[in-house]
């Protein structure tokens, strides 16, 4: 028999596991993009998200390496017009092969 407290735990975790942040379009919209590091990482991350937000400010990237060199985050933000477009930009970078995470 589970308790009240545990029911309650339960319960709440289901609901905010349900419950998606929800986003005004358009805006601007922060992503992290993490792959292994190479000198052209950033530059095939860019090459994409531009085929899907042509406006990206190069300007505005920042790469930064892991500890230990493994690996590279680009850290870029678009003016996302949509969830079709958030979804095509993830779906496309996860494509390329070299991306581990898109956050």
């Amino acid at each position: 028999m589970q308790s009240g407290r545990n029911r309650a735990f339960r319960d709440m975790r289901q609901a905010g596991a349900q419950k998606r942040p929800e986003i005004t379009f358009p805006c601007d919209y922060p992503i992290k993009v993490v792959g292994d590091a190479a000198e052209d990482f950033a530059a095939v991350v860019c090459e994409v998200t531009k085929r899907h937000a042509p406006d990206l400010d190069a300007a505005g990237i920042q790469v930064i390496d892991s500890r230990n060199g493994r690996f590279q985050s680009v850290r870029l933000s678009i003016r996302a017009t949509g969830e079709a477009q958030l979804k095509a930009l993830f779906e496309e970078l996860k494509a390329t092969g070299r991306v581990h995470m898109v956050v």
